[in-house]
């Protein structure tokens, strides 16, 4: 029993002594870092600079996209009134036949739009 308790007592202070050793830093004291009285000696540390070429490149030329050609709307008024009344005619001149009526309607639109744009 004695044995068992002495062995007890060790692995107790083993415990203990492990904790602060590895708090200080593996060193024993207790104190944590900075209060070693070792010496530590740090090498300088050599750095080598270079100096970078800086490249200069001319600006790029402003391309300007082409301006879409411009497409006047021909439709007028003259040209819709046109158009109602070569239908409204044709529609009479062919007794009702569709074809005709259609047919009156492009004559008379083109022949309003002929008028409207001569006034422009």
């Amino acid at each position: 029993m004695k044995k068992l308790l002495f062995l007890i007592q060790i692995i107790a202070v083993a415990i203990l002594y492990s904790s602060t050793s590895y708090a200080s830093g593996g060193h024993g004291n207790g104190k944590g870092h900075g209060h070693h009285k070792h010496k530590h000696h740090h090498a300088p540390i050599e750095r080598h600079y270079y100096h970078e070429e800086i490249h200069h490149y001319p600006a790029p030329q402003a391309r300007y996209a082409p301006e879409p050609p411009r497409h006047y709307d021909q439709r007028s008024t003259e040209g819709l009134v046109g158009g109602a009344l070569g239908s409204a005619l044709g529609y009479e001149i062919g007794k009702g036949d569709p074809v005709a009526s259609g047919l009156g309607a492009a004559a008379g639109s083109y022949i309003g739009n002929g008028i409207g744009g001569s006034r422009r």
